[in-house]
């Protein structure tokens, strides 16, 4: 018999964010707004599931991207994340509060490992993204060519597709 050393793993916010959230986004965190802009519902109100978008900073350039695992008022959450306090690392449950000053969640602290407690930097963000997919209205950072015509293709069980 052979011992096999156990094997850590070591994640980066932005897999970690897709794989607990179910947000099916891809690239560097930075790019999760804009991403997610007319394909899932955004805005600056915390919901349990919520991945919330940090924006790029002269230290965190490729930005942040956690989830709120729970929302313990409208200006605190719990977030859970990957590669924050230690590299590579998984925070489950820990502290964030809203100091910014309309409540908007555009400005935030959050708790630090090596400090045990709040962190002395505060964070700007963009906003939560949720979910649920884009109401019709969020059309984001990116337009979209609302005049294109795709067609609309009917099936049938008993016949086969119609194109119209």
């Amino acid at each position: 018999m052979t011992a096999t050393p156990a094997m850590a793993q070591f994640w980066q916010c932005a897999p970690y964010a897709r794989m607990i959230s179910g947000i099916e986004i891809r690239g560097n965190a930075n790019t999760w707004w804009g991403q997610a802009a007319g394909r899932y519902a955004r805005g600056h109100a915390p919901k349990v599931g919520a991945v919330l978008a940090f924006a790029s900073t002269s230290h965190m350039r490729l930005g942040h991207v956690a989830m709120v695992s729970e929302v313990v008022s409208d200006r605190e959450v719990l977030l859970t994340h990957a590669n924050w306090s230690r590299r590579g690392g998984v925070e489950r449950d820990v502290r964030a509060i809203d100091i910014s000053e309309k409540g908007d969640w555009t400005r935030v602290k959050v708790w630090y490992g090596p400090q045990g407690g709040l962190g002395t930097s505060a964070y700007p963000t963009k906003g939560f993204i949720y979910a649920e997919h884009a109401p019709l209205n969020d059309q984001g950072d990116d337009a979209i060519d609302s005049t294109a015509k795709a067609p609309i293709i009917l099936a049938s069980l008993s016949q086969g597709a119609a194109r119209f």
